[in-house]
C-alpha cells in the first residue's frame, strides 16, 4: 500500500513513541499534584513547553497545550476576540478557504457575541493579496486569522506581507500552521499566535498547541482547574506534550533536506499527471505550495470513484479535508477559488510524507492515476 494522505494524519515516529513512553508508565503523575511522581511529570511538561516554544519562535510562557489543531484554532479565534470585546474590538478578518475550525468559530462569535467578520477574497490559486487585507482592516479589528498553508490545495500565503499590513493597523495576526509545521520555518514570521497539531508531524492524535504572545488578552474556552496558566483548564497530556516537542524537534532538524527531496518528487508527479491524464487540472498555486501536496480535479469523473479505483491499485489518498467527515458537498476551498462546484466534486488530493520513496515512484504513481481515471470515464 502507498499511503498518500499525510495531510490528514501521519504515522507516529518511533523516536516519538520512545520519548513519550516514560510518561505513560512510570512517570504517569498529574503535573498539578504535590508529590515526587507529579513533580517528574511537571518537569517534563515544562521542558516540552520550552521546546515547542523554540520551534514556534515563541516564549515558553506563550505556549498552551491543547487536544489538537481544532481546539488550538478555536482558542485562538474565540479567545482573542472575546478578550478584545472590553476594548470595543468586535471585528475579525479571515478567508473563505480556512479550515472549518476557523470558519465555525467566526460564525459562533457572530451568532452569540455580536462579532462582525470580513472574508478576504482569494485568487484562483487560493492566495490572499496584502492589498485586500489593508482595505479590510478597521479600528475595531480584533484579529486577523490566516492559514499559513491550505489543508486542501497546499497554497502557501505571503505571510510577511500580510503581517506588515496588519501591523500598520495594530491588528494581531493568528497563523494556522497545522499543515505547514514540519515543512516551513515558523520562527521569524512576526505573528502573534500560532496553532499546530501533533498528528501532522509524527506525534499521536490528541495533542496540539497554541502559542500566543503574552501581551494578547486571551479568554479561555475551557474552564475549570485553571491549568495552562488559566488559559486552558484540564489535566495536561504530559506524554502528548513530550511527543509534540520531540516531533517538532525532529521535523526542524530534517526540514530543509525533506522539503527539497519531497518537493522534487511531487513536482515530477504533478508534471506527469498533467501530461498523462486528459482534463486533469492542478489545484492550488503552481509555485507557492507545500512541498508534499498535489491536488487535481478530473473533470467528467467523480472524485470518490477515482479514490476507490486508486485504493484497488494500492494507493490511499483523499478527496480533500478529512475534517469534513461524511460531507458530500463540493470543497468550499475550491469553490472560493472559482472552481465550478460540479468540477470541485472531482478533486483528489495526494499528500506525501517524510518516508523516502523509490526513485521511480512518481512515474509509477502517474500510471496508476491514469488507470484509475480511465476506469471511471470509460
Amino acid at each position: 500500500m502507498l499511503y498518500l494522505d499525510h495531510a490528514a494524519t501521519s504515522p507516529v515516529r518511533q523516536e516519538v513513541l520512545e520519548a513519550m513512553r516514560p510518561y505513560l508508565t512510570g512517570a504517569f503523575g498529574n503535573p498539578s499534584s504535590r508529590h515526587t511522581v507529579a513533580e517528574e511529570a511537571a518537569r517534563a511538561l515544562e521542558d516540552a513547553r520550552s521546546r515547542v516554544a523554540r520551534a514556534l519562535g515563541a516564549r515558553r510562557g506563550d505556549v498552551v497545550f491543547t487536544a489538537g489543531g481544532t481546539e488550538a484554532n478555536n482558542l485562538a479565534v474565540k479567545g482573542i476576540l472575546l478578550g478584545a470585546l472590553a476594548r470595543g474590538r468586535t471585528h475579525v478578518i479571515t478567508t473563505p478557504i480556512e479550515h472549518e475550525s476557523i470558519l465555525a468559530s467566526v460564525a459562533y462569535l457572530e451568532r452569540f457575541h455580536g462579532a462582525t467578520s470580513t472574508m478576504l477574497p482569494v485568487d484562483q490559486h487560493g492566495r490572499v493579496m496584502a492589498g485586500a487585507l489593508a482595505k479590510a482592516l478597521r479600528e475595531d479589528t480584533a484579529l486577523v486569522s490566516i492559514g499559513h498553508a491550505n489543508n486542501e490545495i497546499g497554497t502557501v500565503q505571503d505571510i510577511p506581507s500580510l503581517v506588515a499590513a496588519a501591523r500598520a493597523a495594530g491588528a494581531p495576526v493568528h497563523l494556522d500552521a497545522v499543515q505547514s509545521a514540519g515543512w516551513l520555518p515558523l520562527h521569524d514570521l512576526g505573528v502573534d499566535a500560532v496553532s499546530v497539531a501533533g498528528h501532522k508531524v509524527g506525534a499521536p492524535k490528541g495533542i496540539g498547541a497554541l502559542a500566543v504572545r503574552g501581551r494578547i488578552p486571551l479568554e479561555p474556552v475551557l474552564h475549570g482547574g485553571g491549568q495552562e496558566r488559566g488559559r486552558r483548564s484540564g489535566t495536561e497530556n504530559v506524554a502528548g506534550a513530550v511527543a509534540l516537542a520531540t516531533a517538532l524537534d525532529l521535523a526542524d532538524a530534517e526540514r530543509a533536506e525533506r522539503a527539497a527531496r519531497v518537493g522534487a518528487l511531487t513536482d515530477r508527479f504533478i508534471s506527469g499527471v498533467l501530461a498523462a491524464v486528459p482534463r486533469a487540472a492542478l489545484t492550488g498555486h503552481p509555485l507557492h505550495r507545500l512541498p508534499g501536496t498535489a491536488g487535481f480535479t478530473f473533470a467528467g469523473t467523480s472524485g470518490e470513484a477515482v479514490l476507490l479505483e486508486l485504493e484497488r491499485r494500492g494507493v490511499v489518498s483523499s478527496s480533500g479535508s478529512a475534517c469534513a467527515a461524511g460531507s458530500d458537498e463540493p470543497s468550499h476551498v475550491l469553490v472560493a477559488c472559482g472552481v465550478d462546484p460540479v468540477v470541485a466534486q472531482t478533486s483528489v488530493r495526494f499528500t506525501f510524507g517524510r518516508t523516502p520513496l523509490p526513485d521511480d515512484a512518481p512515474e509509477h504513481l502517474v500510471a496508476l492515476v491514469a488507470e484509475a481515471v480511465a476506469a471511471v470515464t470509460g
